[in-house]
């Protein structure tokens, strides 16, 4: 239908990948590459870019590309002998040529479905059956929403344990003007110093170093404030405990052959995440996850902003 068109245009991207284009009337858009099932791009009506993707990503698959939001499964990290952040975000994912329905009361337009299943050769290393769906809906309002299910197709009657995150990117101004509230007093897993748990001091997170933390029962709600643009990212999820905060500052962004030496002070990942506690699946069993991410203006200008706020306002 011609009127579908103006929501979701598939068409192809870098190197000539598969890639869907999903627009609202306002003029907000997302772009999604089948390969790795992955969002490379988050536009506000004002054409800005909300995430993240280095200037040296490569589109060339089996690699990641590096930035926009990563899916990991089924692991994150490199906990076993899996790839680092495990396998879907490598694997080409499928269009679903017949997605299940909004509920009724939604206005959902501009939404794509995606599908990983497993293949022969991948079971050699995992070797369990799985059916991953991924449902990526840009809201009229420009909010970016992702819905995971996972479940379990073992015809063996074997359960399978797997831990699962939206490794997302967001793009900012300058990182040592920024600050993640929503976290504070926590206890997280500092994967700079083997794992040990601490917890978390002061008011909110702010940064001046390189830092990697897993930090655990994490509220539903997380705010990231950039000064220097007076935007604040809100991170809205369900399923998902926990909450990574990711930096790599100079030293590793220079070691990393696809990130620019000076991005990391443009960049930070907060990523939804199911890390500590594994989520195990008897066969048959599905497991449901979300993340919505809304750009909205800050009143953080000179002074403190209240998170409460911005949660009552949304």
């Amino acid at each position: 239908m011609a009127s579908e068109n103006v929501y979701v245009e598939h068409c192809k991207g870098v190197n000539g990948l598969d890639k869907v284009i999903l627009r609202e009337i306002r003029g907000c858009s997302a772009e999604v590459y089948l390969d790795g099932g992955q969002v490379t791009s988050w536009k506000n009506e004002f054409r800005e870019q909300l995430l993240f993707l280095s200037s040296k990503a490569t589109f060339k698959p089996p690699n990641a590309i590096r930035g926009g939001i990563q899916i990991c499964f089924p692991q994150f990290g490199t906990i076993d002998s899996l790839e680092q952040h495990g396998f879907a975000r490598n694997r080409l994912w499928s269009v679903d040529p017949d997605p299940p329905p909004f509920p009724a009361n939604t206005s959902h337009r501009a939404f794509v479905d995606l599908i990983l299943r497993h293949s022969e050769e991948e079971v050699k290393i995992w070797p369990h059956r799985y059916e991953c769906r991924l449902r990526i809906a840009l809201g009229p309002g420009g909010d970016l929403m992702l819905t995971s299910r996972i479940r379990n197709t073992n015809t063996d009657g074997k359960s399978f344990t797997f831990t699962f995150a939206y490794h997302t990117y967001f793009s900012v101004t300058d990182i040592s003007e920024v600050r993640v509230e929503g976290l504070e007093t926590l206890d997280y897993l500092d994967n700079l110093k083997n794992r040990e748990r601490f917890t978390e001091q002061g008011d909110a997170l702010t940064f001046e170093s390189e830092v990697d933390k897993v930090y655990l029962s994490t509220p539903t709600k997380i705010a990231i404030l950039d000064h220097d643009r007076k935007r604040t990212f809100v991170l809205r999820k369900d399923g998902l405990p926990d909450a990574v905060v990711w930096n790599p500052w100079d030293k590793k962004a220079k070691a990393m052959a696809d990130f620019g030496d000076d991005e990391y002070k443009h960049m930070l990942c907060v990523t939804a995440a199911c890390v500590e506690k594994p989520i195990i699946l008897k066969p048959g069993e599905e497991w449901k996850g979300r993340l919505e991410i809304s750009a909205v203006p800050s009143s953080y200008c000179s002074g403190q902003l209240d998170p409460r706020r911005i949660f009552r306002s949304n």
